[in-house]
């Protein structure tokens, strides 16, 4: 039986989110993914839906989402269902809903230099096999600067400051680029790579894509016969979703 991805792009064209989930929408098929693909956040109404899922791919930066979306895509990825994206798309959402942001792992803050930055992409050592056999690569693009959870298993990082700013006058630190977590039984990954189509495109970027894609789809396999409800509560009591902020 083929895996169910969802992909729901939108927000700000700059990302040229619907060229990128084109781009996702191959990788996920060769994959033997059944793939549908949104415009509307409304793709997120349906709770029993997204819990039906294997997959949820969000590639919509900026706007605002309703409490009640954020809520049903949080329940799903409890259950087990996979939360994959990248960029803006994913860790550029929704700057008003930090519950949003305590389940990627993460928000963007900065990026010194704005697009056409040369930098270089270390992998890191770790216990994944994420990213086994990919070696550092250059990216010319937007370097992004984060604020990120420190319960995130880091598996990559770029060094700053390469960009003069006011940054510039603290140390050089190594800022997270790809991670992944943990929400519930779900797995959650991202990469900071992908301002727009080209980005994706590249090999080493796209074989990131594709491992995590897959990566995130398997923890539907571990929340089989789970009492999420029991383990973690129901999404509310926990995070504050819902709440009025």
């Amino acid at each position: 039986m083929k895996k169910k991805a969802l992909i729901v792009w939108g927000g700000w064209d700059g990302h040229q989110p619907d060229q990128v989930a084109e781009i996702f929408k191959g990788i996920l098929e060769e994959e033997n993914f059944q793939v549908e693909v949104s415009n509307t956040l409304e793709a997120y109404a349906d709770t029993e839906k997204l819990k039906s899922l294997d997959l949820i791919v969000p590639h919509w930066t900026m706007g605002r989402i309703e409490n009640k979306y954020a809520l049903n895509i949080s329940e799903a990825v409890m259950a087990g269902v996979g939360l994959a994206g990248c960029h803006g798309g994913m860790c550029d959402s929704f700057r008003d809903n930090v519950d949003w942001q305590f389940m990627t792992g993460g928000n963007w803050v900065a990026h010194p230099g704005n697009d056409g930055v040369e930098y270089m992409v270390n992998i890191k050592h770790s216990k994944s096999p994420l990213l086994e056999g990919i070696s550092d690569f250059k990216v010319v693009s937007e370097q992004y600067y984060l604020h990120f959870d420190p319960a995130v298993e880091v598996l990559a990082t770029t060094r700053f400051p390469v960009v003069h700013g006011p940054h510039s006058a603290n140390k050089s630190v190594d800022m997270p680029v790809v991670w992944t977590k943990r929400w519930g039984l779900g797995n959650v990954f991202y990469s900071s790579l992908g301002h727009q189509a080209n980005i994706i495109t590249m090999p080493e970027v796209t074989l990131i894509m594709r491992r995590g894609f897959l990566w995130a789809a398997e923890g539907k396999k571990r929340a089989e016969g789970a009492d999420v409800a029991a383990l973690y509560g129901n999404g509310l009591v926990n995070t504050g979703l819902g709440d009025s902020q």
